[in-house]
């Protein structure tokens, strides 16, 4: 049966295929941006994906006109209701954003990616402050064009995460900090959970570590004629076509579980956009709904799936055949590798207790940059500041401190708080998936059935609900933090 009957809507759907063509199409700028374009390309880049983003405005304004006949329809079924709200989100964003704005983004954007790569490996702010300057600028006018009677943290906060408010935030955080810092502070004392392991300083051969890789990627039941698995600096997934995703990963000199758990968690993002019902290739829902429930897939597989108990043994042989560094470690100590404990300076390499520290972190400081409290310049100092109020640690330099996160770069003000948003739904889905008996994994056979409750109940929608209303029909509830801690407590504290 297809998803799709009412004639406006068909309609609608064919004069928006060309759009979707141009979300194709910077998908793979991006893409080819960050694994392969010459670094001289960049200005040339800057300027084609400006006027691309152009002509998608344009396209989409010239939908308004079907659109308010279509929404008059009374007998429009969910996913017909869905392709509407989204594209009536899209086109209330190009109605408020005049077009030099939009160019002035996407040009300040794609100029910046080349500086940052330059002042993180030269551990020197200075080279991307002017850029990160311009960029906070446009930010703040965007979100002034979006919503001026808000907080400008919400304007872009409903870009990513629609529905979301700061208010929301505020409560998820209130509560979840000061279980997290309890729990951590036991952990820390019991001892079970190492602070340091001899692993993480251990050298290791890089292409014996893609070989495990690729193995992983089986083993998740990554469909393999479907995507493409690429290096780069900061690890990603995006999708190209429902048939088409992309991730990346990184490896770095020593600790092999960065580039292992990176790969992991981007395959969890790869998932999502694969299962996404096909039918819903080249219309607006046709892609993961929101950051936040995005990150629940990635930190779903990357945590609750990739560092238990299980997944260690059903990986331990491999890793032990393919890296001779784990010949002196049995299955115990890789999994107490895996599951170190201890603040770190380094969002993607912090462990499961301390990550949420950090976008609580970078959620405070973006809300005061886009109100003008913090000014860009300032940034180095007053990061180094409140981390080291978080976490207790102090980065030696700009690379391990304010310039670690691509995300500046493309703008992506407010985008932070959705990895929080991920962590508290997967600890939802740990809930209830073992409550349903699906967790723990019992062996590779157990991969394929959790991909496929995943699929029906989360996947295969796209964007077809907003987020608030997805978890509604999923969990029966919204954001709720409690599964997350009750998962940390059990895993964490939970006598053997």
């Amino acid at each position: 049966m297809t998803l799709f009957s009412n004639p406006l809507v068909v309609d609608l759907l064919a004069k928006y295929r060309p759009i979707a063509a141009m979300t194709h199409t910077s998908a793979l700028f991006q893409w080819d941006l960050e694994t392969n374009m010459p670094e001289a390309g960049a200005n040339a880049r800057a300027q084609a994906q400006a006027e691309i983003e152009l002509l998608r405005q344009k396209m989409t304004l010239d939908l308004t006109g079907l659109i308010e006949k279509a929404e008059k329809q009374k007998t429009l079924n969910d996913a017909e209701k869905g392709v509407i709200r989204v594209i009536k989100r899209e086109l209330d964003f190009y109605q408020k954003i005049p077009a030099d704005l939009l160019e002035q983004l996407q040009k300040a954007t794609v100029e910046a990616s080349v500086p940052w790569r330059e002042a993180r490996k030269k551990a020197d702010f200075r080279i991307f402050q002017p850029h990160l300057e311009k960029i906070t600028d446009l930010k703040r006018k965007q979100a002034e064009r979006l919503n001026p009677s808000t907080h400008p943290y919400n304007a872009l906060l409903d870009l990513f995460e629609e529905g979301l408010t700061i208010t929301d935030l505020d409560q998820i955080f209130s509560v979840l900090i000061p279980q997290l810092k309890k729990i951590l502070a036991k952990t820390l004392g019991q001892g079970k959970f190492p602070e340091k392991h001899p692993l993480e300083e251990a050298d290791y051969d890089v292409e014996a570590l893609k070989q495990v890789n690729e193995k992983l990627t089986s083993l998740l039941d990554m469909p393999g004629k479907r995507f493409r698995q690429d290096v780069s600096t900061h690890p990603f997934s995006i999708r190209i076509a429902g048939d088409d995703v992309r991730i990346t990963t990184r490896y770095q000199p020593k600790n092999f579980k960065a580039s292992m758990f990176g790969l992991i968690h981007e395959c969890g993002h790869a998932l999502y956009e694969l299962q996404v019902d096909r039918e819903l290739d080249f219309t607006p829902s046709g892609t993961g709904v929101s950051s936040g429930v995005h990150e629940s897939q990635s930190r779903f597989w990357e945590n609750i799936v990739g560092r238990s108990r299980q997944f260690t043994s059903m990986t331990y042989p491999l890793l032990k055949t393919k890296l001779s560094s784990l010949s002196l470690y049995d299955e115990n100590q890789v999994y107490s590798y895996f599951n170190t404990v201890r603040p770190s300076l380094i969002r993607v390499e912090a462990d499961e207790l301390t990550y949420n520290f950090h976008i609580a972190m970078r959620y405070e400081l973006e809300k005061k940059m886009l109100q003008g409290t913090v000014q860009v310049s300032e940034l180095p100092s007053v990061w180094n500041d409140m981390i080291e109020e978080y976490l207790g640690k102090r980065p030696p330099d700009d690379a391990q401190g304010v310039l670690q996160d691509v995300h500046w770069s493309w703008g992506q003000y407010a985008n932070f708080p959705g990895y929080s948003l991920g962590n508290v739904i997967a600890g939802m889905l740990w809930n209830t998936l073992t409550r349903k008996q699906l967790l723990p994994i019992k062996g590779d056979k157990s991969i394929p059935a959790l991909k496929g409750w995943l699929a029906e109940n989360i996947h295969k929608p796209g964007a077809t609900y907003p987020p608030k209303e997805l978890l509604n029909r999923v969990f029966g509830h919204g954001y709720d933090p409690s599964g997350l801690v009750s998962y940390l407590e059990n895993k964490y504290l939970a006598p053997n």
